[in-house]
């Protein structure tokens, strides 16, 4: 299978690598990390940061986690600051928490945390559960208020985002909401979306996988929703569909640098949402991602040609 590092230019990963002599974060002279407003506050975040699933967690259960504390120096020192992770992550959530206290970035990162407190198989959480995974968040992240608590895979919702809604009003929480990445619960998530009081929602969104520009942005949008945006990158899907086939020439008309960067802002581009997540566990590619939210954006047109070019391409194999 094609990997992200067989797609990224030999030229672009020397300089990155040159720009690491010492293990050390460091933020490129570019353009500045563009940021969008939450709708519920106007409080502006930076428009691409770090999820912690996949490469992120696997690397956060191994005895060397060198690698994730540099891809924590290349977000905040690249201009990033939301860092999106969940107890169902593994290690992510605690040895995050653990590397920023340490760096002394803890108050410079916008946590992102969920939960869900259902036992395997069921449907309800035990409220009392429910609280002690939410404190045991509050411990591992080192803070006394998180910044956005999501309900994961809209998981007991009468239960959990009533209690999440109670932690944001007695101040421990600053913003509330909900996630999903499964196209079958997307009617659920849009009468969630309908009837709850909530900030934010994290969803699946690709340039291949475009499902959530029918109904899902444009009521967030209508509704004043913040938008997380998950696995841009197709998890490898869309990596195994590029291939070793150059970046059009024409990707530069939008400020695109690389094939990471095509994707994050194909759906950075979309006016509904807030922050795009990507996750590594690689220095050189959160700095990469990070090129995802510089620069200019696609319009209207360049997006439909990078859907069609995208499109065109084999399916995953």
């Amino acid at each position: 299978m094609t990997t992200r590092r067989d797609c990224l230019k030999i030229s672009l990963a020397a300089a990155i690598a040159a720009a690491f002599p010492h293990g050390r974060a460091f933020a490129a002279d570019q353009a500045p990390l563009l940021t969008r407003a939450i709708p519920s506050s106007g409080e502006a975040l930076p428009l691409v940061g770090l999820g912690s699933s996949a490469t992120f967690a696997q690397v956060a259960r191994s005895e060397d986690v060198s690698a994730l504390r540099e891809v924590l120096q290349a977000l905040v020192a690249g201009g990033g600051s939301v860092f999106d992770t969940a107890p169902a992550y593994g290690a992510s959530e605690e040895v995050a928490g653990t590397i920023a206290r340490e760096l002394g970035i803890t108050e410079r990162v916008f946590w992102a945390t969920k939960l869900n407190a259902v036992p395997r198989g069921g449907d309800k959480a035990d409220p009392a559960a429910a609280r002690e995974q939410l404190e045991t968040s509050f411990r591992r992240l080192g803070k006394e208020r998180l910044d956005l608590v999501q309900v994961h895979n809209l998981a007991d919702i009468a239960t959990q985002l009533g209690l999440l809604q109670q932690y944001k009003a007695d101040g421990r929480i600053r913003y509330v909401g909900v996630t999903s990445t499964s196209k079958p619960a997307y009617p659920r998530l849009l009468e969630v979306m309908r009837n709850e009081r909530i900030d934010f929602i994290g969803v699946d969104y690709a340039v291949d996988n475009r499902d959530v520009e029918e109904t899902i942005l444009p009521l967030a949008q209508e509704r004043r929703i913040g938008v997380l945006v998950y696995v841009p990158f197709g998890r490898t899907r869309l990596w195994s569909r590029i291939g070793d086939r150059a970046l059009p020439e024409w990707a530069a008309e939008f400020d695109a640098a690389s094939w990471a960067q095509f994707m994050i802002k194909y759906v950075a581009a979309h006016p509904a949402v807030t922050c795009v997540t990507p996750a590594t566990s690689k220095a050189r590619n959160m700095i990469d991602n990070l090129g995802g939210g510089r620069g200019r954006l696609p319009d209207a047109d360049q997006r439909r040609r990078m859907a069609e070019f995208i499109d065109a391409l084999p399916a995953a194999g």
